[in-house]
This record gives C-alpha cells, structure tokens and sequence, in this order.
C-alpha cells in the first residue's frame, strides 16, 4: 500500500512539473510572437514614412532646382514659377505651382492649375493660395499630397524676399515609432530668372 501510495503521489508530482513546463514555454511561444508582430508593425511604418519623406524630398527638390523663380512666400504656402512652357518670358497660371502646409501647418502638398489662359502675371500681384486670387485665371486645381502627416512645417528662403530668393528649405516635424523628429528639404533653383526682373521685383522684360 505505501508503495502504490509513493508512486500515485511520484505521478502528480511529475504530471504536475509537465504542466508548469509546459506553460512556460507557452508563455514563451506567446511572448515572442507579439515581440515579432510588434517589431515588424515598427518595420512597416519605418519603411512607410521613409518612402513618404523620400517622396516628398525628391518631389520637392526636382521641382524648385528647376523652377525659374520663387514668386510668393507666406507662412502657410509659398508658389514657384515651375517653367516658362510657351517661352514668351511671362508667367501665366499654368506655370505656377503651389507648396502649401495648410493653416495649421500638418501636411505637404502641391496645387496645380489647369488653364489655357495665357495672361501674364507679375509676381507682385500672386498671393497666397487662401485668397483665391487665382480663380480669374482658372477654376481648376489639381492636389498631389507629399506628406499625409506631419506638423510645425516651415518654409525659408535666402534672401529671404521673393522674387530674388534663390535657396529654399523645408521643415518639418514627423512621428516615427512614437518618436518625433525634425526633417528638413534644401535645395537651389538652379536655372532662376533673374535677368527678367526689373527693381520692383515684377517681370519688365524675356530673354531677349
């Protein structure tokens, strides 16, 4: 009887040391699933943002390093003549795009204008895109977003008076894994037009 008693009390105990080692590895399949789900969830929004901001970073600086002049600059948005497309030395809307951040400064997009009117424009008379001041010259935008998320964007410019800035920079804040950072976008407008501004900063004269 002892013995039986001794072997009935050898098999719960073994049964239960088989339990507690088979929670612990459990736990431990468990534990190192979520730290694999968690890491690869830090992967994708990593490899995310960093193809947004490299979007946006290679977007931006084609644009301005081939742009002929910075004509506005405000605290919410800033507009470049991108090219002089019909080579008559003057601006018309079609030529313009703007770079805006919006009032409260959390996005990067572009506006683009759809138009075949061909009216110049003078720098002097370009506002910020709020104003709607471009609506007598088209009724048509179009909207490229370059970066969805972001916050505390600022613009700069060097010299800082457009039409004569020709060095613009781009910064901004982003969340990346919970962790904020500063991104900044430099570039130079490489092909500027500057001989066709006269001392009021308007467009006097073409090429020619």
């Amino acid at each position: 009887m002892t013995k039986n008693g001794s072997n009935k009390g050898l098999a719960l105990i073994e049964l239960l040391i088989a339990l507690i080692v088979t929670s612990i590895v459990v736990t431990a399949v468990v534990t190192l699933a979520y730290a694999l789900d968690t890491a690869n969830e830090f992967s994708q929004d990593t490899c995310r943002i960093q193809a947004q901001i490299r979007f946006a970073a290679v977007r931006i600086s084609d644009l301005i390093r081939h742009s002929r002049l910075v004509c506005y600059a405000g605290t919410d948005d800033f507009v470049v003549w991108r090219a002089d497309d019909d080579n008559d030395g003057q601006i018309s809307i079609s030529e313009l795009v703007y770079i805006e951040c919006g009032s409260a400064g959390d996005r990067l997009r572009l506006c683009e204008f759809e138009s075949t009117d061909n009216t110049a424009i003078n720098p002097g008379s370009i506002g910020a895109f709020a104003t709607n001041w471009w609506s007598t010259y088209s009724s048509s935008v179009s909207y490229t977003v370059l970066m969805p998320q972001c916050s505390n964007v600022e613009f700069g410019f060097l010299p800082d008076v457009p039409p004569q800035s020709n060095f613009v920079t781009i910064s901004f804040d982003i969340v990346e894994n919970g962790v904020t950072r500063r991104c900044q976008i430099n570039t130079t407008l490489r092909g500027r037009a500057g001989n066709l501004l006269g001392e009021s900063g308007d467009i006097v004269s073409d090429d020619d």
